[in-house]
């Protein structure tokens, strides 16, 4: 008498004795072994990183490698205009913050980029709260929404020229002023020590904002219309239902883009390169510039490689909050 069950067949012989047949003996599929197993689960654990290996090694070639070339030419002296330079130690970082133009550089950046931040914040949340109230029809806001975005459409490049020829002795800047009698009309903006940091932050600020008002506007539009109506029901009025709801709603977002937006001005170089080049009297010199003037005008390599160097340990130690805010978050 034969029994069959679903994993194996229990025959009876005619000596009385048992006999179980595996599945392999029906022709069923063999048990895979460790080594196989091993070699599976080895071959999905690496195949993940062979996609993303082109970006490694794009980013081991465009960033690592420089990044570790610049922190060796820090510690050496005189490299490239010398063909065997020495180790010079923490010679050059010594030599960068002892002088007076790197604090100096310094002053202007935190100048040039609290203003700036502080100034996208408050013009891209009004702009956000002008665009996203009920009071204004769908066209006039899509025609406000292009108007207020195309500061940001433009390249730094074009940015500089456009605001050199405004703000230039005979341009419109100096018109409209002159028109309406708040200056002589021959204001040099960009040539003034006491106009020109002033100036270069304007420029910086105008081209900014659209970021913090698009981002903003979004934030807006997700608020729950409810939480307005129950303010409302409590007798809160305007100010006070936007610094209870919408300032706490916003607030993540809030934090998100200034901080990414005190990484991007602290290194802006284009922008001052392109309209004052730091000058006059290094009035509008920021660390980008003064970094930048050490090796290709003085030809200082090792030195701006440890100005660069100081630069990348404040960015690192901003991106370090940024991210640890980002994952508290969430």
């Amino acid at each position: 008498m034969t029994q069959t069950t679903g994993v194996t067949d229990m025959t009876q012989t005619t000596g009385g004795a048992p006999r179980e047949t595996s599945r392999r003996d029906q022709g069923g599929a063999a048990p895979e072994s460790p080594r196989a197993r091993r070699r599976r689960s080895l071959r999905r654990h690496t195949e993940s990183y062979v996609y993303v290996l082109p970006t490694i090694i794009l980013l081991v070639v465009l960033m690592l490698l420089p990044i570790g070339m610049v922190i060796r030419y820090s510690l050496m002296d005189n490299v490239i205009t010398k063909r065997n330079p020495v180790f010079a130690g923490l010679a050059n970082y010594a030599q960068v913050l002892s002088n007076p133009d790197f604090w100096n550089a310094v002053k202007n950046t935190v100048f040039f980029t609290v203003t700036s931040v502080g100034a996208h914040l408050v013009l891209g949340m009004a702009f956000a709260l002008l665009l996203n109230t009920p009071l204004l029809s769908n066209v006039t806001k899509a025609f406000f929404r292009v108007l207020f975005v195309l500061p940001w459409l433009f390249t730094v490049a074009i940015i500089a020229v456009l605001w050199r020829m405004l703000l230039d002795p005979n341009g419109m800047i100096n018109f409209l002023l002159n028109t309406v009698g708040l200056t002589d009309g021959r204001t040099e903006w960009l040539s003034n020590p006491s106009t020109a940091l002033i100036a270069v932050t304007f420029i910086n600020i105008w081209s900014g904002y659209p970021f913090y008002m698009m981002s903003l506007l979004a934030g807006l539009q997700g608020i729950s219309s409810d939480l307005y109506e129950a303010a409302t029901i409590d007798g809160a009025r305007w100010w006070r239902r936007f610094w209870n709801v919408t300032v706490p709603q916003l607030r993540p977002i809030i934090v998100s883009i200034a901080m990414l937006d005190v990484i991007f001005t602290t290194q802006q170089f284009a922008l001052i390169w392109m309209t004052t080049g730091g000058g006059p009297i290094n009035v509008t010199e920021m660390l980008s510039t003064f970094t930048y003037k050490l090796a290709f005008n003085r030809y200082q390599f090792s030195v701006a490689s440890a100005s660069a160097v100081v630069v990348l340990l404040f960015s690192m130690a901003l991106a370090f909050v940024y991210v640890r805010y980002q994952k508290a978050r969430d």
